[in-house]
């Protein structure tokens, strides 16, 4: 009985830990700089795609299910699964570079995923495994891969991170109120941790996006005259 509540104390611990690392490293407050992109949704916006709290909820699930927030989240898989099998993630960080497809997604992706890397020294981690700059899903996979934090979890608290911050954006934009970009995070749950799941079970065969109309707003917030937000 001892034995067994040291272990459970243990595991309890680890837990605790992984939990308050994935609350610290995926805040708002962390410096990586989430709060001045927008993802094309300023654009979309813009151009009255998105409008209310119907047409944003939409958008963020067609990103979550078949658009970038997809290939992100199978991008993370991998780059764990590579830390965890001694793997060499660099290849899978040019993959996910590449990927960007306009120069604010790159732009978005790369300074947020070097920003996380610098800033994440505090806590001893390293990025040893990666030999230049990495997109930010990989930098963060990496990281918790090497913390020991269990993968679907630590998918499940970035894609959670990244909707969360496109809702405050759009929540500033079209505007919306607070209360509407609560209950659009709260109905994003289930589709959060189903895909989760089904993203740390993918491989690199899984990627791909149908989410066409967010890229077009993605390269046409480029040349927007007037604009709040980096991407």
């Amino acid at each position: 009985m001892k034995c067994a509540t040291i272990i459970m104390s243990m595991t309890d611990s680890g837990s605790s830990t992984a939990l308050l690392r994935l609350m610290t490293w995926l805040s708002p407050a962390f410096p990586v700089g989430a709060f001045s992109y927008s993802h094309g949704i300023e654009r979309a916006v813009d151009d009255g795609l998105i409008h209310d709290s119907m047409s944003l909820q939409n958008w963020l699930n067609d990103l979550l299910q078949y658009g970038s927030v997809w290939n992100d989240a199978v991008l993370f898989a991998a780059g764990w699964r590579g830390v965890a099998t001694d793997a060499d993630v660099n290849a899978i960080a040019l993959l996910g570079e590449a990927m960007a497809g306009s120069k604010e997604r790159h732009m978005e992706t790369m300074l947020q995923g070097n920003a996380f890397l610098q800033a994440i020294g505090h806590w001893g981690a390293t990025s040893q495994d990666l030999a230049g700059d990495a997109p930010y899903p990989v930098a963060v996979a990496v990281v918790a891969a090497r913390n020991d934090i269990a993968l679907e979890p630590a998918l499940a608290a970035y894609l959670h991170a990244v909707l969360s911050n496109l809702i405050q954006a759009a929540v500033r934009l079209v505007p919306l109120g607070q209360s509407h970009g609560v209950a659009i995070m709260a109905s994003m749950e289930k589709p959060i941790l189903a895909i989760a799941a089904r993203a740390s079970r993918s491989s690199l065969d899984d990627l791909g996006s149908a989410a066409i109309m967010s890229d077009i707003m993605a390269m046409q917030h480029e040349t927007q005259y007037s604009r709040v937000f980096r991407s």
